[in-house]
């Protein structure tokens, strides 16, 4: 093991970082990382080689016995390590390890048959060694393969008010084995029973009672493995109608005991190891669970083991409490065991609560005599083995993702998959990442990645890369008391690790040799003074610690007595001394590099950007750090190439451009158009930064409208936007004229004919009803002949006129 390192500071590496952490910070404002990013390698004070790689793939490590002579830090980019300096890289040589993925067994997928096992997952076995922060990425393929053994455990419920569940049970017993034998070849039934704990309250136990809790019933029980898993549906059927029912007192049954017994006791209930095992609970009533037994003075908790008596009878009923549902859920788990809820009509919004919490399980409404027992197994059936749901085991430190495309066409972040019918494959992008290394000695952990109830497996042999080669044991056992290290200490990756009482880059200060007094002395800077390096560090062994500006930035004070401050420069753009690429900051004041100028490097001696048609400014104003400044007030622009009255001349000068871009037409042909006209865009809308708003009239009497601008965001470059929808008056549409004239007389002249028509049957309606009310007011005598008249008769009298 390495010594203390209680007195790392004094090694190479840390006061690599104290002496230059400021001036390295700078150095690395380089790629892979932009220059407002941190450097995640300084950013953490990291004492040997394995910390540093911790940090990120970017970071890598300097094992060169010299290299902090120049003062660099140890841990830094590997774009820095690799940079030249005189022609030579600046680290020779470099620790930066990778993540190795490799796949031990890798057999293909097969389907199941009565002599060989199904395969399912591709791969099987995978060694992987990690690096912190490193993540690493590979496929996994599962199959749903034909003929996959399958394992099917009846656990019913038989106290009394089952007893016609059971009759119809055996009768099916057959029918089920036919009907599952349609799916797999390989498939065995077994059958269980449970009533409850043989204690009050749950159950009688008055003497009169106890044996006989009803008529016709046997003596209640918690569990009974009646009949172990067998491919004899025909023993099956026998066993079932053998079995008896019972009694109990409360509505709850030991369901829990049960389901806990058939999972964990493999080999008693007969599982097999590789087969999709499924347990189908039936009954008409809820559950116990955890601390329900404290009801009959029952205390101790459920320990999840199997306790069954050679005959198949569960022993701790009556001295272990009931398991609780997360009992119940981790050992499904654990056995890879499907639970099948089967429940009356009544019941099933309790047992659909159960499915969330207990992977793999269904739930199914049971008739009230089961006799739809054969559709409810096959449909479960169905229903588990066509989705597919990976788990990961023992994951604690690891960041584990999966994605997949399932059977479509979008790729998803999850980890399952539904639909699946047998035969198909499905495959998953698997990512394993571990942000941080984990406990000395917990370097090595088996990862198991497996689908929901089945055995299955992908193990991944994970070995985390928390130490350098140069770390290990033996390096650091050969290198004890070496001559790098003035024999006073082990000298490891590059670093001297001192022994007590040493210290120093080379383990050459002693603190027991020398007065504190005569060692301060040398990192007094004014000999007049008694200002220790001026006040910004501490002395060791003669030497100043310059210690950081502020704490958490990693930008210390510099310079042999911490004179200098790399970081108090003037900034430009948001960076000190404008960046790297125009100055760098030296205790305090920028040195530009060349072309540049100014107490920040702000200034570029560059006259380039000022030039217009060959001179400076336009020959109308001068050029100031790159930019032109306009001596002359008519003229403005980046290169005082504007005016107030050349408006017009520029539009033509942009015209073409606005042509060939917008509406490809114009002077300029295509390649004209695309080596000259780059800076010209067609947009939806003209920007408002356009300094004259331009227009052009087509050969069509379209209006287009165009602008220019100069873009301040990037260097003043001219910008042409070209408005893409020209103004176009609207086309005359002749033939809808013409054809609107016609609509327009047929129209009307259909109009006029129904007014016409509608003043005729009005008329004729009026005369109609005129002449029925005359009808109606004529006087007719309905006795007579109107035309009729009566005879006349003349009476005379003959002797009236000859009295006379």
């Amino acid at each position: 093991m390495l010594p203390s390192l209680s007195s790392v500071c004094f090694s190479t590496f840390l006061c690599a970082i104290i002496f230059h952490g400021e001036s390295a910070a700078q150095d690395l404002r380089t790629d892979p990382l932009t220059p407002t990013q941190e450097n995640p390698c300084l950013k953490e004070q990291t004492t040997t080689c394995g910390e540093c790689i911790a940090i990120s793939t970017l970071c890598a490590f300097c094992t060169d016995p010299e290299y902090d002579t120049n003062n660099y830090p140890r841990c830094d980019l590997l774009t820095t390590h690799q940079k030249q300096v005189n022609n030579q890289p600046r680290c020779k040589n470099i620790v930066n390890p990778s993540s190795i993925l490799t796949k031990t067994k890798d057999d293909r997928l097969v389907d199941g048959d009565t002599n060989r096992y199904a395969v399912q997952i591709r791969p099987q076995q995978i060694d992987l060694e990690l690096r912190p922060n490193d993540p690493q990425t590979f496929d996994l393929t599962f199959k749903l393969a034909e003929n996959y053994p399958v394992d099917l455990y009846y656990l019913m419920d038989l106290s009394n008010s089952m007893a016609d569940d059971k009759e119809k049970l055996a009768s099916l017993g057959i029918k089920i084995a036919e009907d599952m034998s349609q799916i797999t070849k390989n498939f065995k039934l077994g059958f269980g029973s449970f009533v409850d704990k043989v204690v009050m309250p749950y159950v009688s136990t008055a003497p009169n009672k106890i044996n006989s809790p009803c008529a016709g019933c046997e003596k209640a029980y918690g569990f009974r493995n009646v009949h172990p898993l067998n491919p004899n549906a025909t023993l099956f059927r026998d066993k079932v109608n053998a079995a008896r029912v019972s009694g109990n007192l409360d509505a709850p049954e030991g369901g829990f005991d049960a389901i806990m017994q058939a999972v964990a006791c493999e080999s008693q209930i007969g599982w097999r190891n590789r087969s999709r095992r499924m347990l189908l609970f039936s009954t008409d009533a809820g559950f116990h669970y955890a601390g329900d037994g404290k009801l009959g003075g029952i205390v101790k908790p459920n320990d999840g083991l199997c306790h069954l008596s050679p005959d198949g009878m569960y022993t701790e009923s009556s001295n272990q409490d009931y398991p609780s549902i997360s009992q119940v859920a981790v050992k499904a788990k654990e056995k890879n065991v499907n639970i099948i809820f089967a429940v009356t009509q009544d019941q099933k919004p309790i047992y659909d609560q159960l499915k969330p919490i207990i992977a793999g399980s269904e739930t199914g409404i049971l008739a009230s005599d089961s006799q739809n027992i054969v559709k409810l197994v096959r449909d479960n059936y169905l229903a588990i083995t066509s989705k597919v749901e990976l788990i990961v085991e023992n994951s604690d430190n690891v960041d584990v993702r999966f994605k997949t495309k399932c059977l479509g066409k979008v790729v998803k972040d999850t980890n399952k998959c539904e639909n699946l019918a047998i035969g198909q494959s499905v495959n998953f992008s698997v990512t394993l990442e571990v942000k941080s290394c984990p406990p000395e000695g917990q370097e090595e952990k088996i990862l198991k990645i497996k689908p929901v109830g089945l055995y299955d497996t992908l193990t991944v042999n994970l070995t985390f890369k928390c130490k350098c080669d140069c770390e290990s044991e033996a390096k650091m056992e050969a290198n004890k008391n070496h001559a790098n290290c003035n024999y006073n200490g082990t000298y490891v990756c590059g670093m001297c690790v001192c022994n007590e009482p040493y210290f120093g880059d080379k383990c050459d200060c002693n603190k027991g040799t020398g007065t504190i007094a005569d060692k301060e002395k040398e990192c007094i800077q004014d000999k007049n003074t008694t200002i220790i390096c001026n006040g910004r560090g501490e002395c060791n062994c003669g030497k100043c610690i310059c210690r950081e500006r502020q704490k958490g930035t990693a930008q210390f004070y510099t310079g042999t007595y911490c004179e200098c401050d790399d970081y108090s420069c003037p900034y430009y753009s948001g960076l000190i001394c404008g960046g790297l690429s125009r100055g760098q900051c030296d205790c305090g004041t920028c040195k530009c590099n060349e072309g540049f100028k100014g107490k920040n490097c702000g200034c570029s001696t560059d006259n380039s950007t000022c030039l217009y048609n060959g001179e400076i400014c336009n020959g109308q104003g001068t050029c100031e750090c790159g930019k032109c400044t306009c001596t002359n007030p008519k003229y403005f622009g980046p290169q005082c190439q504007e005016c107030d009255n050349c408006g017009a001349k520029q539009c033509r000068t942009h015209r073409d451009c606005a042509l060939c871009v917008g509406f490809k037409s114009g002077e300029l042909d295509a390649n004209q158009c695309k080596e000259q006209c780059g800076h010209t865009t067609a947009v939806p809308e003209l920007s408002k930064k356009g300094i004259t708003n331009c227009e052009y009239v087509d050969s069509n009497g379209c209006f287009i409208y165009f602008t220019y601008f100069y873009d301040q965001d990037n260097a003043n470059q001219l910008k042409v936007e070209v408005l893409q929808e020209p103004d176009c008056p609207p086309e005359v549409n002749v033939l809808a004229i013409v054809l609107g004239v016609i609509a327009g007389i047929v129209f009307f002249g259909i109009l006029l004919l129904l007014i016409w028509k509608l003043f005729t049957t009005i008329s004729d309606k009026r005369e109609l009803a005129r002449f029925e009310k005359e009808a109606q007011n004529a006087k007719w005598d309905t006795g007579e002949n109107p035309i009729y008249k009566e005879a006349t008769r003349t009476y005379k009298n003959p002797m009236y006129g000859k009295n006379k």
